[in-house]
């Protein structure tokens, strides 16, 4: 670490100094001063191909075994009728991680450390706790996944495993960013191996379409089941993991608040990749299994692949099977990522992929030994815990979700951290209302536990209610917060407008004064996090109630 880079650590609010320098893209350079205008459509081009990275691996590979589990089941159990989930996700996707990498460029400091000194001890503490226990579970369900996906392709067991946890230790352990980041993006450009299968099984357009925009829940089905699945798809597809690891991520890449933009396209286009996986996920399934004695008896992916094998022959079983073992490897990485990110910022040791593993080997000891132990339990388990666990991971991640939401939210309106960057109106009304409606799923998810024959007309009656409430208690909020909001500084008249707002990086943390809360935010927080212990106990009685088929 060059003496420039040490000296601007010291002043600036990063906790590594490593966080600071050249971005090193997998597909380019940026020079670490480079201040000069992107005019033409060239250097747009080869600007966005050098930070192009976060958005795609953390979407692509928020597209893990779990999604795989979740997304084919719903294909399978219940055809192409919870497709417009996908749809209704787009926005919330794109807005939760616009605020994390909004937050990553503009404060240099990671989700956990930012909780941590805004919202104290204890507050750090318990979201460390739920991402590391949820985190470990995840990465447990992404060998589960490589289990599968190799016994369908008849490599045995033991070496297959071994050889899948050696590669990804290996691929964030030789000390270059850049290396990482080429070996993430080569399984990003190999999750397409779902597009060939979705055309060899060649579902009905017309009924995908149908999906997409027809609101519907499956008639016949058991409610309770149908909102656990919802969840589910909830859960996979907003993990609270990916709002650690793309903001970490970001930092590690050193990207700052100039290329924005650019790091916001990246994010679409991640958006747009999974949202395609997971549509072409439900529509094969459904149609492959559609008519056939297995529709509705969801068991496994593995079992997928012998189903799709049977309507669009071997290669599709073995395309999808490829897929499967490609998005859990990367799922894998990037999961134990943000929780060896996260621990590195709470405990403010060394955590970057720039670091050789014996400069900084606190952080590759936490992401080595999660999945070192996570590969153990699956080579020693027995299917019906790992079953168990499949099931429990990505209803627990829909379930914890309102609670990382909502730090998420109070960090991108805390003035001393994001200054200029801070959220707008809309935005912020966007957002308490994605919170409030991730809390109802949860309150429908807990009564449909405790009352298992409650009508969708119960259902309607308890969003109807919520969304009521909700809007009462934000017209409330607003109002006291226009009461208590100071009068606008004006910009100094010598500067262009847009110049400070781009240049405006988070001091260093000793510096920030103390976050204001009030003690209706606090005792709301504690309500929510009261709520959603007892949530995760129901939500896991029922978990085990469906596996065990009672």
């Amino acid at each position: 670490m060059s003496n420039r880079n040490l000296n601007q650590a010291a002043c600036a609010a990063v906790l590594d100094s490593a966080h600071l320098g050249d971005i090193e893209g997998a597909m380019g350079t940026i020079r670490q001063h480079d201040i000069g205008a992107r005019n033409s459509w060239g250097a747009r081009l080869r600007t966005l191909a050098a930070i192009l990275g976060p958005g795609l691996i953390v979407m692509i590979g928020d597209n893990d075994a779990g999604a795989f589990g979740t997304y084919t089941q719903a294909g399978q159990n219940y055809g192409t009728a919870l497709l417009w989930t996908l749809l209704l996700l787009v926005p919330v996707l794109y807005v939760n991680q616009e605020m994390v990498l909004r937050l990553g460029a503009v404060t240099g400091v990671g989700h956990a450390r930012l909780i941590l000194e805004r919202f104290g001890k204890f507050w750090g503490a318990f979201s460390v706790i739920d991402l590391f226990l949820l985190n470990g579970l995840t990465i447990v369900t992404e060998f589960i996944g490589i289990n599968l996906a190799l016994g369908y392709l008849g490599v045995p067991r033991l070496w297959g495993i071994l050889v899948a946890a050696g590669i990804i230790i290996g691929a964030a352990s030789t000390g270059s960013f850049r290396r990482f980041e080429r070996f993430s993006l080569a399984l990003c450009f190999f999750s397409l191996l779902l597009v060939p299968v979705f055309l060899a099984v060649h579902p009905p357009l017309g009924e995908i379409a149908r999906g997409f925009v027809v609101p519907q829940f499956p008639a016949g089905s058991k409610l309770s089941d149908v909102m656990l699945l919802v969840i589910a798809i909830v859960g996979t597809t907003v993990a609270p993991w990916q709002l650690f690891f793309q903001q970490s991520y970001i930092i590690d890449k050193r990207i700052t608040p100039r290329f924005i933009p650019y790091e916001k396209a990246d994010l679409v286009i991640g958006i747009g990749i999974v949202v395609v996986g997971a549509m072409a996920m439900m529509a094969f399934t459904a149609a492959a299994f559609q008519g056939t004695a297995g529709f509705g008896r969801f068991t496994d992916a593995g079992a997928v692949a012998a189903g799709l094998e049977a309507v669009g022959g071997r290669a599709a079983g073995v395309m999808f099977a490829l897929a499967l073992l490609d998005a859990s490897i990367i799922g894998a990485a990037a999961v134990s990522l943000s929780t060896a990110y996260a621990i590195g910022d709470v405990f403010a040791v060394r955590h970057s992929l720039h670091r050789k593993p014996a400069d900084a080997w606190g952080f590759y000891l936490v992401y080595t030994g999660v999945i070192a132990v996570a590969a153990v339990l699956v080579l020693l388990g027995s299917d019906a815990l790992l079953g168990l666990l499949t099931n429990a991971v990505q209803t627990l991640a829909g379930v914890l979700l309102p609670s990382a939401t909502v730090f998420l939210l109070l960090l991108c309106n805390d003035k001393a951290v994001l200054g200029p960057w801070v959220n707008g109106r809309w935005l912020n009304l966007f957002t308490g209302a994605v919170i409030w409606v991730l809390v109802m799923l949860s309150i429908i998810l807990t009564a449909a536990t405790v009352f298992p024959g409650m009508s969708g007309e119960s259902i309607l009656a308890v969003l109807g209610g919520g969304t009521a409430l909700g809007l009462l208690g934000f017209a409330a909020l607003s109002a006291a917060r226009r009461v208590r909001q100071p009068a606008a500084q004006p910009v100094e008249a010598d500067l262009p407008a847009e110049l400070p707002r781009m240049a405006w990086r988070m001091p260093p943390l000793s510096a920030l004064p103390a976050p204001a809360l009030s003690l209706g935010t606090r005792l709301w927080m504690g309500v929510l996090r009261g709520y959603l212990v007892l949530a995760v106990l129901l939500v896991a009685y029922k978990v085990v109630q469906v596996a065990l088929g009672t």
